[in-house]
């Protein structure tokens, strides 16, 4: 495995263990010889991985849009940053680039690249395992909404064979290095099913006021 797109937080001002995870994953990535490839921030999480990877000479590549880096929030430390216009290219390209995906903590804009990335898998747009570090249980909310989208079927059981989430970064990291390939079939990945018969036009139909009774 080349290189490993991340998804995580701009955020600032977040609890230090945060921090401390992504630059622990920082660390793991250079042990295993990965590059990095994210969103190009030098603030939050995003700015604490990278700065990680790039103390211990890791290859970083940051992709962020023009309006960012005019904002100052983009790190000019990257080995290469690509810069775009749109979040729509921005999201691309991250999905382009890496040959895995792990999630870390983050607000909507990680849950949309989480989410996007996930449902291009189960359209065979990509066959790229994901992983998501579930640091200190933030993640048990989206784990317990997909659980219930399972339930009232909205969502089928299949989706959680295309990603992994654990506490430890260093486990999650090893199971993106070697995860089974994954074979989409529509009947199990695909919300799929057949329409009922339409009613037959000729008998009256309880919300329809000209087929009434009479």
């Amino acid at each position: 495995m080349k290189s490993i797109t991340v998804y995580c937080a701009s955020s600032t001002n977040l609890a230090p263990h945060f921090a401390e995870t992504a630059r622990r994953v920082g660390d793991l990535l250079v042990d295993r010889g990965i590059d990095l490839v994210y969103g190009g921030g030098g603030i939050g999480l995003m700015g604490e991985i990278a700065r990680a990877m790039h103390a211990r000479g890791g290859h970083v590549t940051g992709i962020i849009t023009r309006h960012l880096l005019d904002a100052e929030q983009g790190w000019e430390g990257c080995d290469e940053l690509l810069v775009v216009d749109t979040m729509r290219e921005r999201k691309r390209l991250l999905i382009e680039r890496g040959d895995a995906f792990l999630v870390l903590p983050g607000g909507l804009g990680t849950y949309e690249e989480f989410f996007e990335t996930l449902v291009g898998r189960q359209l065979k747009e990509h066959a790229k395992p994901i992983g998501i570090v579930n640091d200190r249980g933030y993640f048990n909310p989206l784990v317990a909404m997909i659980e219930h989208g399972i339930e009232e079927r909205f969502i089928k059981p299949a989706v959680k064979e295309l990603f992994t989430i654990d506490p430890d970064p260093e486990t999650v990291i090893r199971w993106l290095e070697t995860a089974p390939p994954v074979e989409i079939d529509p009947q199990r990945f695909l919300p799929m099913g057949r329409l009922e018969e339409p009613p037959d036009p000729e008998l009256p139909h309880e919300h329809d006021p000209e087929r009434i009774e009479r």
